[in-house]
């Protein structure tokens, strides 16, 4: 993930009522907000100061600029005086990058034996900011509002999370997903609409034959596949058919054939995310496994059975979870443990679930699929650690695209599971299985999902306010009627917002 020569743009707004002397300082006050918030390191991204914008002209300008940087991720607002917001609308209008309005000001309390009107004048944010807040309103802009004195690590941290979804936002317009087979045959909600996606999104979906992959495994050198193959060794623990000399040590090649072929068709094609289904595996000797398993650890989104949208989806969090603690994966709700006191979601898939959720070393292991008609392939088998997680669901309603989260509760499995042979995550969901999967069918979410340790709901709100989308949250507070209730609202204002109204 190359996200070192990303910027966010920090833009004062002001005007020239005040004098020359008054700017002056209004500009110093801003860059030492910009050293501030860099120095503080909370930021996944440099924050660069822009000079500040008095006119309509070099507001224009400036957004324009923004708007054709392929550096700049995002923008980040302040009215450090009052900035009169008629000069904003033509810049507001082109301006095509994500818009954070940070409403803070430079002192943090008032200089109660000092102030004067001088003080005044120079410290408008309280009502420049309003002022500012009024036209955005007005022009229905997305963005994400952040109240509080800049110093403050709470602000601080809702900056970074805002940061890290513009970097997530800035992959997915640009990111191409490559869909190897198709869909899985007669499966509704993991099809879509690929030129609405492109639209609202960005991403560029296509689909591959399987033959695109194995024609890159005919010619692999043995010798790349056998250094693989010792990598496989450091990091797992191998079972005891798969070492060197055991009975299914072949499988372990093919598998690591099948990874080298993989990564080779992504990178040369600039795919950062991908599906497969195994309906159309081709010559494939198995359903890929441990090279999806590992390309997710890598970086890569995946979708299980064409499911594309997922596949984005995971990638886009991966990016904004960069660096942060806790892994992210693609997801599917398994099956259900039912009892008096509590219910729990097994969550899991046949074999692709990301290590990054790993709880220890994974086993490296083998055993059979029972659907595909393949070789049985081989997996990486671990369980996920406890903590709060949250899964998110990205489908196609037909007139809009509806974001799901569901905040949940991952618990510490209740056995081992000797003879389950896939890695796999036990989780409460929020409130209680009973209101969640109520509300998330109700919902249409669908049964594939990202789950990740590294993101919060916040993460998702602004992602889903980046992109102008639908989102509903299941969490502690959700009661089924309001839910409903909302559901029924939603489906009228989306409705009317796509009839112009």
């Amino acid at each position: 993930m190359k996200i070192s020569k990303k910027e966010i743009w920090f833009v004062t707004g002001s005007q020239h009522l005040y004098g020359p002397e008054t700017l002056k300082q209004v500009a110093s006050n801003s860059k030492d907000i910009v050293d501030g918030l860099n120095a503080a390191e909370k930021l996944p991204v440099s924050l660069v100061f822009k000079p500040i914008v008095t006119t309509p002209q070099e507001i224009t300008a400036l957004c324009r600029e923004a708007s054709n940087s392929p550096s700049c991720i995002g923008v980040v607002t302040w009215m450090h005086t009052f900035s009169p917001a008629k000069m904003w609308i033509a810049g507001l209008k082109i301006l095509s990058k994500p818009l954070c309005h940070l409403h803070t000001q430079f002192n943090a309390e008032i200089p109660w034996d000092n102030i004067d009107m001088d003080f005044m004048n120079l410290n408008q944010s309280a009502h420049g900011d309003r002022e500012f807040g009024f036209m955005m309103s007005r022009m229905r802009k997305n963005r994400k509002v952040v109240v509080g004195h800049w110093k403050d690590e709470r602000v601080q941290q809702k900056l970074a999370v805002w940061a890290r979804v513009a970097l997530g936002a800035d992959e997915l317009q640009h990111m191409k997903v490559a869909r190897i087979g198709d869909n899985m045959r007669e499966v509704a909600v993991t099809e879509g609409d690929k030129v609405a996606a492109q639209m609202r999104f960005g991403v560029a979906v296509n689909g591959y034959d399987s033959s695109d992959i194995t024609n890159i495994i005919d010619g692999l050198d043995q010798k790349v596949v056998d250094q693989l193959i010792e990598e496989y060794e450091a990091s797992y623990n191998l079972s005891e058919s798969l070492q060197k000399n055991g009975t299914q040590r072949q499988s372990l090649v093919d598998s690591a054939k099948i990874e080298l072929g993989l990564r080779t068709f992504l990178d040369d094609g600039g795919f950062k995310a991908f599906t497969d289904t195994f309906e159309n595996l081709g010559a494939l000797k198995q359903l890929p496994g441990l090279a999806v398993q590992r390309l997710m650890a890598d970086g890569y989104g995946f979708g299980g059975e064409g499911d594309w949208k997922t596949a984005a989806l995971t990638r886009t969090m991966k990016v904004m979870a960069k660096g942060l603690d806790g892994g992210t994966s693609f997801m599917e709700d398994y099956t259900y443990h039912f009892t008096p006191e509590k219910d729990y979601v097994l969550g899991s898939h046949m074999l692709e679930i990301c290590p990054s959720i790993a709880s220890a070393k994974p086993s490296c292991e083998v055993h059979p699929l029972g659907i595909g008609g393949k070789e049985d392939p081989v997996r990486l088998v671990f369980d996920s650690p406890a903590g709060e997680a949250l899964n998110a669901s990205l489908i196609d309603m037909g007139n809009r695209f509806r974001l799901i989260v569901n905040e949940v509760e991952a618990v510490e499995p209740m056995a081992d599971l000797p003879k389950l042979p896939v890695a796999r995550v036990l989780w409460d969901a929020k409130p209680n299985l009973d209101v969640a999967a109520t509300a998330w069918i109700h919902a249409g979410g669908a049964h594939h999902t990202v789950y990740t340790q590294a993101l919060t709901t916040e993460y998702m709100e602004d992602f889903a306010d980046i992109f102008g989308i639908e989102l509903l949250v299941i969490d502690s507070d959700t009661k089924l009627r309001a839910f409903k209730d909302q559901l029924h609202a939603n489906e009228a204002y989306y409705h009317l917002f796509q009839h112009g109204m």
